[in-house]
């Protein structure tokens, strides 16, 4: 069926044995092309997890695909179009990289934000980061604190870092290791 499945629900089937789709209990494919078909099936649908994953085939050439950046850059923006908040959160990357596209800081901070403001939590990290390599270090704490508190250990990690160095606070560090 190609839907996604939260990781979770994966690791419950797994722990039972079953290794067929959690979600609609049809037999996994490990055909390449299967795969491609099932994904670009649900991609005409408009499906945005497809989209996303299918641009993410194309992204990094597989599923027996020539890696072709442009098109999935295509996908990407289509998904994130959509709603995908990984699909953002690749497309951030790849502008404030300039990997495939040429190099936009502004647009690859825009799609974390976007991903961000949905919950993704790598997108709110690399936001702390680059209000830190900005020297807005009050807000790349507020930013770490928010992905610290759900679950990134790289940004407590990088909290406790600046509490060393004096810049964020005592409170800040222990609220983000409560929240962890």
């Amino acid at each position: 069926c190609m839907k996604g499945v939260c990781h979770g629900c994966v690791a419950a089937a797994g722990k039972r044995g079953m290794r067929d789709c959690p979600f609609c209990r049809a037999s996994a494919s490990g055909d390449d092309a299967e795969i491609l078909a099932k994904l670009q099936k649900r991609a005409d649908a408009k499906d945005p997890t497809a989209l996303e994953a299918l641009g993410e085939q194309y992204g990094t050439g597989k599923c027996g695909l020539e890696k072709d950046v442009p098109r999935a850059i295509e996908l990407w923006s289509e998904a994130a179009g959509l709603g995908s908040q990984n699909a953002h959160f690749y497309l951030g990357i790849r502008y404030f990289e300039g990997d495939g596209v040429p190099r936009d800081a502004a647009k690859g901070v825009y799609h974390w934000e976007e991903a961000a403001m949905q919950g993704h939590v790598l997108a709110r990290h690399n936001l702390g980061n680059h209000e830190h390599h900005n020297g807005n270090y009050e807000r790349a704490v507020r930013h770490w604190l928010i992905s610290a508190k759900m679950g990134e250990k790289w940004s407590l990690d990088a909290i406790k870092d600046m509490f060393v160095d004096g810049i964020a606070t005592k409170q800040q560090y222990a609220s983000a290791l409560k929240g962890y």
